[in-house]
């Protein structure tokens, strides 16, 4: 019994952990990285997730801090209504993620 429980807490802790990793940022923190150069423009940013899907329309953005890396996910609806989530790093506008949003 005492393995399971100390199983169950140690299970408990890295889902605490892993969690606590990555932070949505405020509008105000955004811009305030943005106007110190530690980021990109939101702009620039977008206008590299589009070159993925030229036609498309950004929908939604966030800027999160995961695990010491500023992240910028966003919604982006292709020209044929496909829905696509991508990440970029803010700081370099390189494409982490691309992928069909299910």
């Amino acid at each position: 019994m005492k393995t399971i429980t100390k199983s169950l807490l140690l299970a408990g802790l890295v889902t605490f952990t892993l969690g606590a990793q990555a932070r949505d940022l405020g509008p105000d923190e955004a811009l305030k990285l943005r106007d110190a150069g530690t980021i990109q423009s939101f702009e620039k940013l977008n206008e590299i997730a589009l070159k993925q899907h030229p036609g498309g329309t950004v929908r939604e953005t966030e800027l999160e801090n995961e695990w010491g890396r500023y992240v910028y996910q966003l919604e982006v609806v292709d020209s044929k209504g496909v829905e696509w989530d991508l990440e970029l790093d803010a700081a370099t506008g390189e494409v982490l993620k691309n992928h069909q949003d299910n």
